[in-house]
């Protein structure tokens, strides 16, 4: 039987839970691969849900793997401002098979070195930012350039993950995983864009996140000139 694939997702405080948690789960179901979740020390992981997660593996043990993903959330400009972390996001997708991320973590990708020339995805409230570090934003829950797959906003995690799934192990696989989740989406409300939102809610939306953390973008702005782009 050949190696498992060994995929290492970044785990990160104040990372948006199910935009690690989703596509973990659905991976979980390739058959023959180890999954990590890592981070600097093994010590739990504060999410965005108010619990945390114990991580698998540091940076230490982790020096390689064949599929990197990384997830986004509130603390994604403190990983970008994080040198060791931000190290290892670049050494691991320098030499992964796939490099790949869920919501805002494309920034990360991105900030990385790992996105520049490519078609990328993130959640619509920051999509406009990936052109920072020389991505093309796109506005698709799934977006696959070459090996660089990456995913639309938190629940597109489980979109991302059934299309590598099928990538990995065919279509029936990826289909056969779909059905033991149940995943048969039929949300309550037709508000999941902001497209079909409105902008009255657009607008609420991005009032709450501006009270909540005020300068994010013009940090991440400033965070793209620390790391080189300009």
């Amino acid at each position: 039987m050949p190696e498992p694939l060994h995929i290492a997702f970044l785990l990160f405080p104040n990372v948006t839970q199910l935009d690690l948690t989703a596509p973990v789960q659905v991976l979980s179901r390739l058959g023959n691969a180890r999954l990590d979740l890592v981070w600097a020390t093994r010590d739990p992981v504060p999410t965005d849900a108010g619990f945390s997660i114990l991580p698998t593996a540091t940076f230490a043990d982790v020096p390689r793997a064949d599929i990197l993903c990384v997830p986004g959330g509130f603390g994604v400009n403190g990983v970008i401002a994080d040198d060791v972390a931000m190290d290892w996001v670049a050494a691991i997708g320098a030499d992964a098979t796939w490099v790949t991320s869920v919501c805002t973590g494309s920034l990360i990708l991105g900030a990385a070195g790992l996105l520049t020339g490519y078609r990328a995805g993130c959640h619509w409230a920051q999509r406009d930012m990936l052109p920072l570090f020389g991505a093309i934003p796109v506005a698709e829950r799934v977006v696959i350039d070459r090996n660089r797959v990456t995913g639309g906003g938190v629940t597109a995690g489980i979109d991302f993950a059934l299309t590598l799934t099928a990538l990995l192990r065919g279509e029936g696989h990826a289909r056969a995983v779909q059905l033991s989740l149940e995943y048969d989406p039929a949300p309550p409300f037709d508000s999941g864009s902001p497209e079909r939102a409105g902008a009255a809610l657009v607008e609420t939306y991005a009032r709450r996140v501006a009270a909540l953390v005020p300068t994010r973008d013009d940090d991440l702005r400033a965070l793209a000139i620390r790391r080189g782009f300009s």
